[in-house]
């Protein structure tokens, strides 16, 4: 029946091709079809699918990193605020130990100042009576020989008022050692 169909001038033959070239065609297009589907597409669709899951697994991977990166970010924003607390707290207690320090420094320097201040009055006292004990002495000394200089003869007031200049000269170069 396929030689009647294929003689005959009214079918495939007549557009030129012939079956048996067909089966032969579609015989080699089926097999090359299996072989490129078993060798060739197999492979290929299983480098693609293994490569979408690498893929899958990278972005995954990325998105996991992503949120670690903000959780990460979040405790390292908390510890930086931690340790700007902790750095407050210690200029703080710094501020006030300092405070202290001046303070005890001033309270000390205010101490001796005071210790000083006592020390050179009490000097100073000291001084001023033996200068005064010294000035009474000196002066009763000049009265004693001014009086007795007086005494030994009666002056007018010019020569009692070189006399006094006189035993105030001698005095003075006893007193400076002159």
């Amino acid at each position: 029946m396929i030689n009647n169909f294929a003689s005959s001038s009214s079918g495939l033959s007549a557009l030129g091709i012939s079956w048996s070239a067909f089966l032969i065609q579609l015989i080699t297009f089926a097999l090359a079809f299996i072989v490129l589907k078993k060798y060739a597409v197999k492979p290929i669709i299983k480098l693609l699918d293994d490569r979408r899951a690498k893929i899958e697994q990278g972005v995954t991977l990325g998105d996991s990193m992503v949120k670690k990166e903000e959780e990460l970010e979040v405790r390292i924003s908390q510890q930086l605020h931690q340790a700007r607390i902790k750095a407050d707290q210690i200029i703080a207690d710094a501020e006030v130990s300092a405070q202290s320090i001046v303070k005890e420094a001033e309270d000390k320097a205010v101490f001796k100042t005071d210790v000083l201040f006592k020390e050179a009055k009490e000097k100073i006292n000291f001084e001023s009576n033996q200068l005064r004990q010294q000035l009474e002495s000196d002066v009763l000394s000049l009265i004693s020989q001014t009086s007795g200089t007086i005494l030994k003869k009666k002056l007018d007031s010019k020569e009692d008022q070189l006399l006094i200049a006189k035993t105030l000269k001698e005095e003075q170069a006893s007193y400076y050692g002159n």
